[in-house]
């Protein structure tokens, strides 16, 4: 019962802490107040330490209450960690993916057989008060940067966050765009498959930064909005209008024209999250170009999670303007995909199978002769040997058109990690 207590108390002083700081408290009693929740934590935390030891000394002699004791351990080092991150004004974290693909091309010579550590990231946060927050992330792609080498360090955010009101936030800086289901959340133990699915590669495309400013407001519980203005995509020349290809990273970004980005986002029944989202610029070729024109994307997604299932789906579009894109065909880019997965407990460890059907085409617009469609079915598995360490396996086989050059059919492997 001693424990209980203890966990009280701590409660307590928080929340005699928040009251506290309301009423403007002297620094000689918020240095009180914090020396006692310092005190219980360091209690707590130590009581915490013997709990788990005893967790297997009656492991042997109740099965049911191993796991009660269990669950009662885990929700206390969690409330541990939130409790020292509302103490610390600077938080670190970050995530890391090594991928191993042995792929063969079914249409040519151009098999893939690599071993890569895709990419390792670093968050580094800080909060200058309750209203207004500092969020960064540096991120190392392919291990090894420099002239000649295949990586390249990347800033992908950062941006300043000021909560005008309870329900409204404005953002200034780098920052991921408000689109799909990958590009903000991104982090390997929070998807399946070694890869990111290729429809939020090619045609979102994730991952896509910008820098400008944007309004954030929860119209109600469960409602928000999201409204950007930010630089935009450019076209790296009058014949490759391809999307991906178009991300100009906030690196000296051409910015004659700007883009205009509005997310409306539903997410007030448990387990379930619906959202849409438009961008559109007036030049994709940041008028460098002659015969481009304007570009609007239109995305919708939805993921729905209950019990042990999930499933995620997803359509995208570019409409494209302008007599130079049109006559390479990619006037209209498209894609989707529909992912189900089951994720299930094998001897106290989380499992997970999913399947999925992709279909994405960058080159599907008026113009085009020939058929340029990718296909593509995965089948796998996600092993979770802790909450923020994944083990992944897949197998891929696509179906391609006539106007692709390569088909890539075989095994992924993955090892992820967030902390």
């Amino acid at each position: 019962m001693n424990f209980k207590k203890r966990a009280l108390t701590l409660a307590a002083l928080t929340a005699l802490s928040v009251s506290a700081m309301a009423n403007t408290p002297t620094n000689e009693e918020i240095y009180q107040m914090m020396k006692e929740m310092k005190e219980e934590l360091a209690k707590l935390k130590a009581e915490n330490e013997l709990l788990r030891g005893d967790v297997k000394e009656v492991a042997a002699e109740n099965k049911s209450l191993r796991g009660e004791v269990e669950d009662v351990a885990v929700a206390t080092d969690e409330a541990i960690k939130a409790q020292v991150k509302l103490s610390n004004k600077t938080t670190i974290g970050g995530y890391g993916e090594l991928h191993y693909n042995n792929l063969r091309d079914q249409k040519g010579q151009s098999n893939k057989h690599e071993m890569d550590f895709h990419r390792f990231v670093l968050f580094v946060n800080y909060e200058y008060n309750d209203k207004l927050r500092l969020v960064s992330e540096l991120e190392l792609e392919h291990s090894v940067s420099g002239d000649g080498q295949v990586g390249e360090i990347e800033l992908e955010q950062a941006y300043v966050q000021y909560d005008v009101t309870d329900r409204t936030s404005v953002v200034g800086g780098l920052f991921l765009m408000p689109v799909g289901i990958l590009n903000e959340t991104h982090e390997p133990s929070t998807f399946y498959g070694v890869e990111r699915n290729n429809v939020e590669k090619y045609i979102v495309p994730t991952s896509w930064w910008e820098g400008g400013a944007m309004v954030q407001h929860e119209i109600m519980d469960g409602l928000g909005i999201d409204l950007t203005v930010t630089s935009g995509l450019k076209a790296t020349s009058d014949t490759d209008f391809d999307v991906r290809d178009g991300r100009q990273k906030v690196g000296s970004a051409d910015a004659h024209k700007l883009a205009y980005t509005g997310r409306l986002k539903y997410t007030a029944i448990p387990g379930l999250e619906l959202a849409g989202t438009v961008n559109y610029q007036d030049n994709f070729g940041q008028d460098a170009y002659e015969g481009v024109g304007s570009a609007t994307l239109y995305e919708a997604h939805a993921v729905y999670n209950r019990d042990q299932f999930g499933l995620r789906a997803l359509y995208a579009t570019w409409d494209i303007e302008g007599s130079a894109v049109k006559a390479l065909g990619q006037d209209k880019q498209y894609g989707y995909y529909v992912e189900p997965s089951y994720r299930f407990s094998v001897y106290g460890e989380d499992l997970g199978v999913f399947t999925r059907y992709s279909l994405w085409d960058n080159k599907d617009g008026s113009g085009s002769t020939l058929d340029t469609k990718y296909k593509q079915y995965d089948v796998g598995l996600n092993w979770w040997v802790d909450k923020d360490v994944v083990l992944k396996v897949d197998y891929q086989i696509q179906d391609v058109g006539a106007g692709i050059d390569t088909e890539l059919d075989g095994l992924n492997l993955g090892l992820g990690y967030q902390f």
